[in-house]
């Protein structure tokens, strides 16, 4: 049986600061995701960014396609804004109430290449599916998001109700402890990041990429404790803070 992984228990992946991470996160975290140059100069300057350092990573940026700009306002590019919906999902996710049931995509293309296979593994992952087997992906039918039109191609999609324990099988397709040590390191570090902003921006930064691991699973389903909700709320409340003390407006 496979299991879904992400960092080891209690690891925190804290990534170097950057213009380019930087403008990313302010943009991926605004709506709409566009901000005026003299923003950007502003918020990056307590974030020990340099001006001119700002100004060669949004031109790069330009030239990759990661943004578009017009009169001096730059905005995340098409390619993006998807990456936004599923941040925004992770923070945000929406549900219903469980009864029970499962949801089961089984992969049925055959002949596909590497790329087309992890292409695929991407897709089924970002609908937070589980894969029980090779080809055989499940969750609880708790979770409210669309599905991708293109995966009707490759797989059919089943709801079921397995016969093992359903607590017994989250636990065997996810790393919950993992998962939930994880977040408490990361929780802690908000906290004692607070007065230190880019120290604060670059734990976010990995808060937000630890929630786009959560399997977000009904709570009979969950250990004790899990923190996946506080990490949510500590996620929105400090980011709303920093967004204040650099910019000097929420979004």
């Amino acid at each position: 049986m496979r299991m879904n992984v992400s960092e080891g228990p209690g690891e925190v992946d804290l990534r170097p600061l950057s213009a380019r991470s930087v403008v990313l996160s302010l943009l991926l975290g605004t709506h709409p995701p566009e901000l005026p140059v003299r923003d950007l100069l502003r918020a990056v300057e307590p974030l020990g960014v340099a001006g001119s350092t700002l100004r060669a990573a949004l031109s790069r940026m330009v030239a990759a396609g990661d943004l578009r700009t017009t009169d001096a306002v730059y905005r995340l590019s098409d390619r993006l804004l998807e990456r936004q919906r599923r941040q925004d999902a992770a923070v945000h996710p929406e549900t219903r109430p469980w009864g029970g049931d499962w949801e089961m995509t089984v992969v049925t293309a055959t002949g596909r290449g590497p790329a087309e296979r992890a292409d695929l593994r991407g897709k089924l992952t970002t609908l937070r599916l589980a894969e029980l087997r090779e080809g055989v992906w499940l969750r609880p039918a708790n979770l409210l998001r669309p599905r991708p039109g293109e995966l009707g191609a490759v797989a059919r999609h089943f709801t079921t109700r397995p016969e093992e324990p359903a607590r017994e099988l989250a636990m065997n397709l996810w790393p919950l402890d993992a998962w939930a040590k994880t977040a408490e390191a990361l929780l802690a570090q908000i906290a004692a990041a607070a007065d230190r902003p880019a120290d604060r921006f670059t734990v976010l930064a990995a808060a937000v990429r630890h929630l786009l691991a959560d399997p977000v699973l009904p709570p009979e389903l969950l250990p004790t404790d899990w923190p996946g909700p506080a990490l949510r709320t500590e996620y929105t409340r400090h980011r709303r803070e920093l967004i204040v003390a650099v910019l000097g407006n929420p979004t």
